[in-house]
């Protein structure tokens, strides 16, 4: 019964599916064969130009040994490192897209200019050139150095991109000027809010800090949490910088080698393609649990306007 209804669907729709078969061709092909493949080869010791077969459930043994001989010592250094960076880099840079949002809400002349703007910064700040000049801007001779040098006086001065106290750092603060996708967001969220709430509490006397966190903050909150989501999957999966500024290495001293410079580090330079495999489906789950957290917890903080 329910495979004749399908198959009743199928034949009304046949159209819609005509041009849907490119994106579903590339969809099985390109990801869900890829996803397939890599899942088998994390249970196998595949490397290139050498014999592989099946080793079950080694790899996942090796990121967990603590032996420097059979385990992998930096994997754990890497999580460190990646953690540090969402949990550091997501808030701030929401944050910092909210304050740049509301401003822009006020009702600027050139506001399309403006967005532009701010918006450009998350256009090219993934890229190979920006990582580049991110690296010559924190180096113990760039432009930051010097700016500082000019301003207080202080000339012994570290090369940020070369200390491993501060290498995290200058990626957060790359991570950070590139709010633009999450302003963009939130401007629109903001557009969405009626003035009326925010005359009313005028008129009963409340602030302008208490209309933000009172009617403001609730009220965005379903698009915080899009928002939250969108950012930590993408700062889950930040690479390039990383690769960049630290010549693939992840250096100094692993203070900015993120899970995926060492995934890639794994299959690429060493050619551990079953070992980097199985890095990918630990990341994969890493997201999958962070990501569940915030959906069961958001009811207990995210407003829809309807009571829910």
């Amino acid at each position: 019964m329910i495979l004749i209804k399908v198959q009743g669907f199928v034949k009304k729709n046949w159209i819609a599916y005509l041009f849907l078969a490119p994106w579903i061709a590339g969809f099985l092909v390109l990801t869900i064969y890829p996803m397939i493949q890599s899942l088998y080869l994390s249970f196998t010791d595949y490397s290139l130009g050498r014999d592989w077969g099946f080793i079950g459930f080694d790899n996942f043994r090796r990121m967990m040994s603590s032996d420097r001989r059979t385990g992998d010592p930096q994997f754990v250094p890497s999580l460190i490192v990646t953690f540090t960076y969402v949990f550091v880099s997501v808030p701030l840079r929401l944050i910092f897209a909210l304050g740049v949002a509301m401003l822009l809400n006020r009702g600027l002349r050139f506001l399309g200019i403006y967005r532009a703007i701010y918006y450009i910064p998350t256009l090219l700040g993934g890229s190979v050139a920006i990582a580049v000049l991110w690296r010559q801007l924190f180096a113990r001779d760039g432009t930051i150095n010097l700016i500082i040098t000019t301003l207080t006086g202080i000339e012994d001065l570290p090369g940020w991109i070369s200390n491993p106290n501060y290498a995290l750092g200058t990626l957060i603060i790359l991570a950070v000027w590139q709010f633009g996708s999450s302003m963009i967001i939130f401007l629109a969220g903001l557009k969405n809010i009626s003035p009326e709430y925010h005359e009313a509490a005028a008129i009963d006397g409340a602030s302008k800090p208490r209309q933000f966190f009172n009617i403001t903050l609730p009220l965005l909150t379903p698009v915080i949490l899009f928002n939250l989501i969108m950012q930590i999957i993408g700062a889950f999966q930040a690479f390039t910088q990383a690769y960049i500024i630290s010549g693939g290495r992840g250096g100094p001293i692993n203070s900015t080698l993120f899970f995926t410079l060492h995934l890639y580090n794994r299959g690429f330079t060493y050619f551990e393609m079953g070992y980097a495999s199985a890095m990918a489906w630990v990341l994969l789950i890493m997201i999958a649990i962070i990501t569940g957290i915030i959906f069961k917890t958001s009811g207990t903080w995210v407003s829809y306007g309807s009571g829910e």
